[in-house]
């Protein structure tokens, strides 16, 4: 395959590796995936599960499942069989696009009656995961299955382009453990032109401004994933790197004459992690807005990297249920370091007390937030739990903070337990679940701890049946490997042979967590 010279690519071309797909050809695929899906009996509120890293066929089989009118639902392709099989039946989902390689990993989880296409893994991406040579990543389709790119072929345009697209349906957990559909309503008219207005403020992704794109945050990530589709419905020039590698990103930064990214701190650590020599051998002066969220990034990296690449580093904060509502430029970073930034035009950040009473400027409690430009939405087939995180228009995740009486917001800490680990979400009461079952576990409690490069990283605390018996941390690691996905396994387990109780006899958290967060003087 030739090298592709970056001097041929035209607006709103896709590259990954060395493939190219252009402009013309992708609104061509992605109208075949519209129309083909229509064939199928996809429409209004229908549900497209995607089990694929990112690739063309993600950005074909969302754009069109939207226009058909049909929620786009990516899976995270680390998820076990089980995990995979919750959220596909949850969802309803009637139709599955996989990547070769991953198929056998959940075929015994995907019920009969969804149809599977199977996408043949490109060999960038299959260089980038150690996939072997002949294995389905040379395009061998399992038995009984199609090939995504043969089926498209096939299927009669979608000429009806006048719909207001879905926003996909992804899933994000809870304290109780299990995946929750936020299933967002179809946009008004003015919710769709007032959110055209604000991405072009928090991703600086400015609808009619030429633009190239650098995508390695997973898209099955509602952040990337809203990043990413956005700048394909606005016709921009998108890179994929197969797998974020710090000095690779910046050789395709220089390569390709980047313009705007999306990252997550933990980018930023193993980038200043670059000897000096190799960070000054690449040219990022093309870039023009970097924007980073889904995790709080620490003041000293946020500042090392804008000395480095210059102002054009901001930073939003939101959540897939809310929206996003708070934006820090690169030169209010300067200002207040460890904010999130400052609360939008027209949106809403409120803390409120443990008695639902709204609190003054500067003081810390549960922040509800409400962002207009967001259409609201429910938890899929969970409708009470959808209420239990309002009030009124104004939406919770747990987060606790303080807005301050000039708009600016900082996290202090988060009411709920989730952990956020190099940007993804971890929530310990699903490993917790899994982990309760295993011989010789009595009880056991697992939360995040500092981690220099990640953020937080994960630490389980068992309880044992029986002292002089324990489950060594190896034993620990071993049961849950093929019960879970591997990015959630703690990375540090300690055996205790009591676990500190609160009155009501529940395991009190706090007493295992802080003494790790005092020690690196902070607690987020």
């Amino acid at each position: 395959m030739d090298a592709i010279n970056p001097g041929d690519l035209v607006p709103g071309d896709l590259v990954s590796g060395e493939r190219r797909l252009t402009r013309a050809e992708f609104d061509h695929r992605v109208a075949l995936a519209a129309g083909g899906f229509r064939a199928l009996g996809i429409g209004e509120g229908d549900v497209v599960a995607l089990y694929l890293r990112n690739d063309f066929a993600f950005f074909e089989a969302s754009l069109g499942a939207s226009r058909a009118g049909a929620y786009a639902t990516p899976v995270n392709w680390h998820f076990t069989a089980d995990e995979t099989a919750y959220i596909l039946q949850d969802s309803d989902a009637r139709v599955l696009l996989v990547h070769s390689d991953l198929w056998p990993g959940i075929a015994a989880g995907v019920p009969g009656h969804v149809k599977v296409f199977v996408v043949p893994t490109p060999p960038e991406i299959a260089q980038a995961y150690g996939v072997a040579p002949g294995s389905m990543a040379s395009g061998a389709m399992p038995a009984g299955l199609e090939n995504w790119n043969d089926w498209l072929a096939k299927q009669p345009p979608d000429t009806d382009a006048t719909a207001v697209p879905r926003n996909a349906m992804i899933y994000t957990s809870g304290t109780t453990g299990r995946p929750k559909g936020v299933r967002r309503e179809k946009p008004t008219p003015e919710q769709v032109a007032a959110n055209t207005v604000a991405i072009g403020t928090y991703y600086g992704l400015k609808a009619g401004q030429p633009g190239v794109i650098l995508m390695n945050g997973p898209m099955y990530h509602s952040a990337p994933n809203s990043y990413g589709l956005t700048a394909a419905r606005q016709g921009k020039t998108i890179v994929l790197q197969a797998r974020f590698d710090p000095e690779e990103m910046l050789a395709l930064i220089q390569r390709y004459r980047v313009t705007n990214m999306h990252i997550v701190p933990t980018m930023f650590v193993r980038l200043l992690k670059l000897p000096e020599d190799t960070r000054q051998k690449y040219d990022v002066s093309s870039l023009r807005d970097v924007v980073h969220g889904a995790a709080p990034c620490a003041p000293p990296v946020k500042q090392a990297m804008l000395d480095w690449w210059g102002p054009v580093i901001n930073e939003y904060y939101g959540s897939t249920e809310t929206g996003i509502a708070v934006w820090l430029s690169a030169a209010d970073a300067r200002t207040h370091p460890g904010s999130v930034g400052r609360i939008l035009p027209g949106c809403t950040v409120t803390a409120f007390d443990e008695q639902g009473n709204a609190l003054p400027p500067g003081e810390t409690g549960e922040l509800y937030i409400h962002a207009p430009h967001t259409s609201d939405f429910t938890y899929h087939r969970l409708d009470d739990k959808r209420r239990e995180v309002g009030r009124g228009h104004l939406i919770t995740v747990g987060d606790v903070g303080r807005v301050e009486a000039d708009g600016f917001v900082y996290l202090s800490d988060r009411k709920r337990d989730m952990v956020i680990s190099g940007g993804v979400n971890i929530y310990p009461a699903e490993i917790e679940s899994v982990l309760i079952t295993m011989p010789g576990v009595k009880d056991c409690a697992v939360f995040g701890i500092p981690d220099e490069e990640f953020g937080e990283s994960l630490c389980a605390y068992i309880e044992p049946d029986d002292a002089a018996a324990a489950p060594t941390p190896a034993d620990v690691q071993a049961f849950l490997l093929p019960r879970i996905a591997k990015y959630k396994l703690p990375r540090r387990v300690e055996v205790a042979a009591t676990l500190p109780r609160e009155d009501s006899g529940k395991i009190f958290k706090r007493k295992l967590r802080e003494p790790y967060w005092q020690k690196a003087g902070r607690s987020i």
